[in-house]
């Protein structure tokens, strides 16, 4: 297919727009052509996950292009980062890795991101509106933004990111288009108790089964309730994404592009009906966790980063459980949470509990956790799904007060009646 485009778009390619325009048009023509986009859209906003330092060649990448005088043209974030800029002693890495991840952060805010370094931009200052065409890195955040807040975006990673914020433009293909967009698997619950419905737990662990069950397909939930909470369903975005592909997700009576059933599926039939039982959601569950209940050496929450309200659920829990002196208790979040926190007094009775609060990264993309080798208690799918492989900790997955509890006791403690 052919790729068209506009004077503007081959004015860059041509490099009359700078050095930086051409290589970030270079790259997203050639990224179109493979898609088989026919031609570029305009998008409104960008999401980074580049400025996360994986190895040198990104931050030389980086480097060329503020050389090249880059600057991005519509509003854009950063996902989070290898090291917590505000609080540098939380990385234990080797020095060198962590100079590079800084130099790499720093890179993208000289090109003109917003310095908020988080995995959850639509909590903060990057709220795109229904039907909005942005270019969003970052798996969670591309699940909750197409989902959530019916923005469009396909899954975009690291490079392709940043030139489509450059050039403001991104291929007209996959999830930018509506009919790219309808339902195709209906997940239907079937006798769930109407408690564990309106409990956070359930949402990480549904979001994991029907990201094992959808791969890339896009699912259909029918029975959540009507009040399920943007938290809930970010951790039901966050987990489908890790344990498959999962970019956009309906939930019928939920979810802004599925008010109804024809709604979801553009008044077609499902491709398959899959019910989801108690025993389902049990097998599910069982999948989050790598190690037995026991001793634990790690309380870790915030992926996606902890949110105000999440905060104010956890501060009640905190004061009557205070973490044990022998447990790790990291929640990450954002600087914007972070000054939340401080304004209402939190930050301080977080920190005199022995809680440490991690701005800018998270546990599972940099060494910030001292334990080694020892049992790491979360209530977030992604950080259960990551964990093992990317830090070396084993895994107990649970609710927020299963975690704070068990964080106090120092060994796992079970709420019998959930599931």
């Amino acid at each position: 297919m052919t790729l068209n485009l506009t004077p503007r778009d081959q004015a860059m390619l041509n490099g009359e727009m700078g050095t930086a325009a051409q290589i970030a048009m270079r790259i997203l023509t050639t990224m179109a052509r493979v898609y088989g986009a026919p031609r570029l859209l305009n998008i409104e906003s960008a999401h980074i996950d580049g400025c996360l330092y994986h190895g040198y060649s990104g931050l030389e990448f980086a480097r060329r292009l503020v050389e090249g005088g880059a600057k991005v043209v519509v509003p854009t974030t950063l996902n989070v980062g290898a090291v917590d800029l505000l609080h540098p002693e939380h990385f234990r890495g080797e020095a060198r890795t962590g100079q590079h991840a800084r130099e790499l952060m720093q890179a993208y805010v000289q090109m003109g991101c917003q310095p908020i370094f988080t995995c959850a931009p639509y909590q903060s200052t990057q709220r795109p509106a229904f039907g909005t065409q942005i270019a969003w890195a970052e798996s969670n955040a591309i699940v909750f933004a197409n989902s959530v807040l019916g923005a469009r975006t396909n899954r975009y990673g690291d490079f392709i990111d940043i030139c489509a914020a450059i050039t403001g433009r991104a291929p007209d293909v996959g999830l930018h288009r509506t009919e790219n967009r309808r339902g195709q698997l209906l997940y239907r619950l079937v006798d769930i108790p109407d408690r564990l419905l309106h409990e956070d737990v359930l949402y990480p662990v549904l979001g994991y089964l029907i990201g094992a069950r959808s791969g890339s397909k896009i699912p259909v939930i029918e029975g959540l309730p009507p009040t399920t909470t943007e938290d809930q369903l970010k951790a039901l975005g966050a987990a489908s994404a890790s344990s498959g592909a999962v970019a956009l997700f309906h939930a019928i009576g939920v979810t802004p592009e599925a008010k109804t059933f024809d709604d979801a599926f553009q008044h077609q039939e499902p491709e398959q009906i899959i019910p989801v039982t108690m025993a389902d959601l049990r097998t599910a569950l069982g999948k989050l966790g790598t190690a037995p209940d026991g001793k634990i050496d790690v309380v870790a929450l915030g992926s996606p980063h902890f949110s105000v309200a999440e905060f104010a659920q956890l501060m009640p829990l905190l004061e009557k459980y205070p973490p044990h002196p022998k447990v790790e208790f990291v929640v990450s979040t954002q600087r914007l949470v972070l000054n939340e926190l401080e304004k209402r007094g939190w930050l301080q009775k977080l920190q005199a509990a022995g809680v440490q609060v991690v701005v800018d990264t998270c546990v599972v993309v940099t060494p910030i956790v001292q334990a080694k080798n020892g049992i790491l208690m979360t209530n977030s799918g992604k950080y259960a799904h990551y964990s093992p492989g990317n830090i070396g900790l084993q895994v107990v997955f649970g609710s927020l007060e299963e975690c704070v509890k068990s964080g106090a006791n120092g060994r796992v403690w079970r709420d019998e009646k959930l599931w």
